[in-house]
């Protein structure tokens, strides 16, 4: 590896995952995508680039000059828009290391109802789900879009009228069982290496603004079973994040995101470092998966920075 493209640079997670590389692979070169420059990505790369959206017809062939003319042999995709399009890009450059979750990840991560579709055929128990014309099953349920990360856009809907309302403003959502309780919520790292060995971190959080503010590490055999399970069952190459709720009758994941997600620093903290386990693993290099804590405390912190002109 000599140069990393990772995209998405104008977020708060490619900007992690530069930080944990620049941290530990010094001589490396990093470049960043984004679709503008109105950000703080030129802070942690050594080149800022621009790219189109990713539904832009242009964009799969953008990103294959940009590979090109700055010689990149790895890249790093962070958004789900251009993880649902780049599939063929990563067959045909194959010259290329695409830091990727494999395509079985991929598919049952992007369509949160194909989620719960993949769940049901591995086995595993999960909350009802059906798509915004359904009638929900019963109230109070969640109403979610469809496609897309983040907790932003989420609602609890407790009739048929709060459920018809919403319908019209989100017709790409779907309605979900409200898993309970909501202080039982868990984000799982889950990472896979190319022979077959997983480890789970499992986190239980308090979200703020939608995303991890505050999580502290717990252990439950149910739980990291679970995840092994899917990791296994779908092919997991590298790492995933999987959200689920503890409840009564055990674990019941409702999302699974085939990317890092905005916990990796935090776990980079703790030694839990996919971000580098995967790019050992294209190094030939074999994994040693650290024994981590229960009940070490994360926080997410926030910092600012002044951009000469």
């Amino acid at each position: 590896m000599k140069k990393i493209l990772i995209t998405g640079i104008g977020g708060d997670i490619a900007q992690s995952v530069a930080k944990i590389i620049r941290l530990h692979y010094p001589s490396l070169i990093l470049l960043g995508a984004d679709v503008h420059s109105q950000h703080g990505g030129s802070l942690f790369v050594d080149k800022l680039c621009e790219l189109p959206l990713a539904n832009d017809a242009n964009y799969l062939s953008k990103l294959s000059e940009l590979i090109d003319s700055d010689s990149v042999d790895t890249v790093i995709p962070m958004s789900e828009p251009e993880l649902a399009v780049i599939g063929d890009l990563i067959k045909q450059r194959q010259d290329i290391h695409w830091i990727t979750v494999g395509e079985q990840v991929l598919a049952a991560g992007l369509d949160k109802l194909a989620t719960i579709t993949a769940l049901q055929t591995l086995g595993l128990q999960v909350p009802w789900t059906t798509v915004i014309s359904d009638t929900p099953s019963s109230f109070p349920c969640i109403l979610k879009n469809r496609f897309g990360s983040g907790s932003r856009a989420v609602f609890v809907v407790k009739n048929q009228e709060e459920a018809d309302y919403l319908a019209k403003s989100y017709p790409d959502a779907i309605y979900q069982e409200l898993l309970e309780p909501a202080e039982k919520e868990v984000t799982c790292a889950v990472y896979r290496t190319k022979d077959g060995r997983v480890k789970t971190l499992q986190m239980l959080r308090k979200l703020v603004g939608g995303f991890t503010g505050w999580a502290t590490v717990i252990n439950d055999d149910s739980i990291d079973h679970m995840c092994s399970e899917i990791a296994e069952g779908l092919d997991l190459q590298g790492s995933m994040n999987v959200q689920l709720r503890l409840t009564a009758n055990g674990p019941r994941v409702f999302e699974i995101n085939p990317r890092f997600s905005s916990t990796v620093l935090m776990r980079y903290e703790l030694g839990f470092t996919d971000v580098l386990w995967v790019l050992e693993e294209i190094e030939g290099k074999s994994i040693q998966f650290p024994t981590i804590s229960e009940g070490k405390t994360m926080v997410r912190t926030q910092s600012a920075a002044v951009l000469n002109p």
